[in-house]
Parts: structure tokens; sequence; C-alpha cells
């Protein structure tokens, strides 16, 4: 199998603060774009975490073949 690269960002900001959430441009070397769907979880720091390790563990359900 190839090397894979994982492609993620966070950044955690008080709640009442974010407005809207979009998508992240990757610029590939062969010129062209991929997006990124940026998700948002939100709760206190434990509800954060394990929202974050299922959504990981569901991530990686989508790629069994890896």
């Amino acid at each position: 199998m190839a090397n894979l690269t994982l492609v993620y960002g966070m950044r955690l900001l008080p709640s009442e603060d974010v407005a809207e959430v979009g998508q992240a441009p990757v610029k590939l070397k062969n010129g062209n774009e991929a997006h990124v769907t940026m998700h948002v979880l939100e709760g206190s720091k434990e509800e954060i975490e394990k929202q974050l390790r299922t959504s990981l563990e569901a991530f990686f359900d989508l790629y069994p073949e890896i």
C-alpha cells in the first residue's frame, strides 16, 4: 500500500463566537485542488475528546482496506 497523508486541523474557540465553518482547500502537487470537510465538535473537554475519538474511529471504518 502507498504511504498516506492524513490532513486535519484543530482549533478551540468559544462556542458562541463561531458563526460559520467551511471547507479547507488542499493544493495537490499535480496542480489540482482537493477540499477537506471541516467538522465541529462542541461540549466540555471530555465530551469533545470522546466525540473526536468516535469520529476518528468512524473515519477509518470508511477505509477497511487500510
